[in-house]
């Protein structure tokens, strides 16, 4: 790989791991489109660490507030009933589905769920998943015209329940197409939270995750085509790009709909099922080489 590809590859990490639009599968869209070898799922999970630790300085309030109350929960019972504690429980309560399902179909997600014709799949079916939950949300803030507006979740009525429920959801994520992001904020509208709720625990769900991916992907670092130089250059692009993605969609989210999003992903996948019907792009693009 080189500088450049890395480049490219850290700026479209950062630009779409908190975006409902799935980074893996740009990731992967990236190569096949500039004829570049599949950068793999390694490389993937290492250059999230970037994106991650955006995700550590911009919420590091909220984070040392729930890992300080989740340590002293640990010893003063007094301090169970915390919301803050109660939200480190259930980060990792909510972080087990992906642990056990990415452990489970490792072979998978670094072979066949690279097909671009499952991504073509995903990007289109959580878009309309994505669509429906997004209008189900706005439905219930604005009310109708014999209808009052209904008051929606905030995460201090998160239990254990949604926890896994919002778990599932990001482990669907191990799918490239589907969106960490995308996924998890869909299954919190779904549940009836808010919007800026979803986003929210979406963010700090995917921590424990994202980095116990990166650090377990660490041993392949420098295999093949991908050497470490330009994976830990993509990885320092991606965190200063996703820092500044994070703060924009945050403020996004609280006034606007996700419905750019949804067509967005329709249109990619319907764009990806010509190219790859018409053979002016093959499934595999760029697999045999990476």
């Amino acid at each position: 790989m080189s500088w450049f590809e890395s480049f490219v590859l850290g700026l479209v990490q950062g630009l779409t791991e908190f975006l409902p639009i799935s980074s893996s599968a740009h990731l992967r869209l990236t190569a096949a489109f500039a004829d570049w070898q599949d950068p793999g799922a390694a490389f993937t999970a290492i250059t999230q660490i970037g994106t991650e630790a955006a995700v550590l300085i911009y919420f590091r309030k909220d984070i040392a507030r729930i890992v300080s109350a989740w340590f002293r929960s640990l010893t003063d019972r007094s301090m169970r009933g915390d919301h803050d504690a109660k939200m480190g429980w259930l980060v990792i309560v909510g972080s087990i589905p992906i642990g056990v399902l990415g452990l489970a179909f490792q072979d998978q997600i670094e072979g066949p769920f690279r097909d671009l014709r499952l991504i073509a799949t995903t990007l289109i079916v959580m878009g309309i998943v994505l669509g429906v939950a997004d209008r189900m949300a706005a439905r219930d803030e604005k009310g109708g015209r014999h209808r009052a507006g209904k008051q929606r979740k905030t995460l201090r009525e998160l239990g254990v329940k949604d926890g896994l429920i919002y778990g599932c959801c990001q482990a669907l994520a191990l799918v490239p197409g589907v969106s960490r992001s995308g996924a998890t904020i869909s299954g919190g509208l779904l549940m009836g939270y808010t919007r800026e709720a979803a986003a929210r625990y979406s963010f700090l769900l995917a921590v424990p995750a994202v980095l116990a991916s990166g650090v377990f992907e660490l041993k392949d670092a420098g295999e093949g085509h991908v050497s470490w130089g330009p994976t830990v250059f993509a990885t320092v692009i991606a965190f200063g790009v996703g820092y500044a993605v994070i703060a924009w969609f945050m403020k996004f989210i609280t006034t606007k709909s996700f419905m750019p999003f949804v067509i967005y992903r329709i249109v990619l996948g319907v764009l990806l099922f010509i190219l790859v019907g018409t053979d002016a792009l093959s499934p595999h693009a760029g697999e045999s080489a990476g």
